[in-house]
């Protein structure tokens, strides 16, 4: 199977958070020897057969591999799929808690042109478009959602993994590429990329990435514990280590002030970045089971993030340290993840039920109103807000963009 190391970190991130059934042999089936040569070769038996899921679903995940390189032929696909469907069904998932309330919202969703696309981030932009990353067809997408128009710019380095979004002041498009350690920049009028290697081989896998409203770019590179500082007009970059060891640093925002901050997923912490000393700071939440997976803010500057190990909302004061919490409707298995502000609305996406919700929290009368994706949502990893204050997601697992419309 071609490009194994790209692939073998793909699938374990895919199954990395998912609990293990017994190990066993393969059963008998058409499809068996393909599955032996094709997807055994490059990662262990047990990446099989400790998930499961439904043969639309398979297919999908079986794209995923085809476009990351797999030997696979497109034409063999099928087979592939249906033999991973009969032999390992979906596991039991908790079924999604829809609760009532005031607010109206219309969901809408368009699927993105290449299978197995996995769309990661979405981006809306002034210009009324909605980004995407396709981080397994190693395309940047681009949906016009009054048309339904999808346009693709493929990246000129193979096997990017393009991950996290932003753009900036004159409309470029900015993107992390999780698989290939650099950070990207897309014209959109010309197609032209710049790319900006990362200056230290550890940080191999750059994930979310912001502007500040001095035009400067931040970001977190999940595996290597580190945070950056990325300055356009030079392409200098910056790496700082997180002070905790597997801190995995993962969701990012900027205050009112100009201070990056970010969730560590790997630990029960916020982190905070000095923007004059480069100082990196963290705060301790409560539950040392915490695991703060996407981050939001308030105009409050309060932060907002999804516990996505334990099925809750909190809240974190960086003025006063204090930590607020609350039950995600969906329980303890919800997953929390994407998460977004709409005047001062908390919305996010519970990845753990079935199907996944769009989840509405209003902090003044911390009560919550939730609605099923009707796609299913495959695991809404991180949303943006749109210029006239809708909420735009990616679907990973079923191929899809969406825009929620907030009536």
């Amino acid at each position: 199977m071609g490009k194994r190391p790209i692939l073998s970190l793909w699938i374990t991130l895919c199954f990395l958070a998912l609990p293990a059934w017994s190990e066993r042999p393969l059963p008998a089936g058409n499809g068996k020897k393909l599955v032996e040569s094709d997807c055994v070769s490059c990662h262990s038996l047990s990446r099989i057969t400790s998930t499961g899921h439904t043969a639309k679903d398979w297919k999908n995940i079986v794209y995923m591999m085809y476009n990351a390189g797999a030997s696979l032929r497109e034409d063999q696909i099928n087979v592939v799929a249906g033999y991973l469907a009969r032999s390992f069904p979906p596991r039991p998932t908790p079924r999604a808690v829809l609760l009532p309330g005031g607010a109206k919202v219309l969901i809408k969703e368009w699927t993105v042109p290449t299978p197995g696309s996995r769309p990661h981030d979405p981006l809306a932009t002034a210009d009324g478009f909605i980004w995407y990353t396709g981080q397994m067809a190693n395309v940047l997408g681009r949906l016009d959602p009054r048309t339904g128009v999808i346009k693709e710019f493929p990246l000129k380095t193979a096997q990017s993994g393009p991950h996290g979004l932003t753009a900036d002041k004159d409309g470029n498009i900015w993107f992390t590429a999780n698989f290939k350690a650099y950070i990207g920049r897309l014209n959109p009028n010309t197609g032209e990329i710049t790319e900006y290697p990362m200056p230290d081989s550890a940080a191999r896998d750059p994930h979310t990435l912001v502007f500040d409203q001095q035009g400067t770019l931040w970001f977190t590179v999940q595996g290597a514990d580190m945070v950056g500082r990325l300055i356009p007009s030079t392409g200098a970059i910056t790496l700082m280590k997180v002070p905790t060891a597997r801190a995995l640093p993962y969701g990012m925002v900027v205050s009112s002030k100009g201070i990056p901050l970010f969730v560590e997923f790997g630990s029960n912490k916020i982190g905070s970045i000095d923007p004059a000393t480069l100082q990196v700071r963290e705060y301790v939440l409560p539950h040392a089971q915490s695991r703060p997976r996407r981050i939001a803010i308030t105009s409050d500057d309060a932060l907002w993030y999804s516990d996505y190990a334990r099925g809750y909302l909190g809240r974190f004061d960086p003025s006063t340290g204090k930590v607020s919490e609350w039950p995600s409707p969906g329980g303890p298995n919800s997953q929390p993840y994407g998460i977004a502000v709409v005047h001062d609305i908390v919305w996010y996406s519970e990845s753990g039920v079935a199907p996944n919700t769009m989840v509405r929290f209003d902090p003044k009368t911390e009560k919550f109103q939730t609605w099923a994706i009707p796609s299913g949502g495959g695991v809404v990893r991180n949303m943006s807000v749109t210029r006239d204050g809708n909420i735009a997601i990616a679907c990973s697992g079923v191929n899809k963009v969406g825009l929620v419309e907030l009536h």
